[in-house]
């Protein structure tokens, strides 16, 4: 595992970098599909409105 010390001051802090590789990669993932939701919100807000002014 590849592990990380950062020293600050008198606090030690110690960082995982493959559990912080992970946790980035599952962001890039919500974030990517939290996109394609608003897309996908914003088609059907559209043909929403469309259907009201018919």
């Amino acid at each position: 595992m590849a592990r990380r010390l950062i020293i600050d001051g008198n606090a030690v802090y110690e960082l995982d970098e493959e559990c912080m590789l992970k946790k980035r990669e599952s962001d890039i993932k919500s974030q990517k599909n939290a996109g394609l939701s608003a897309y996908v919100n914003e088609q059907d807000e559209q043909k929403a409105r469309n259907r009201q002014a018919k």
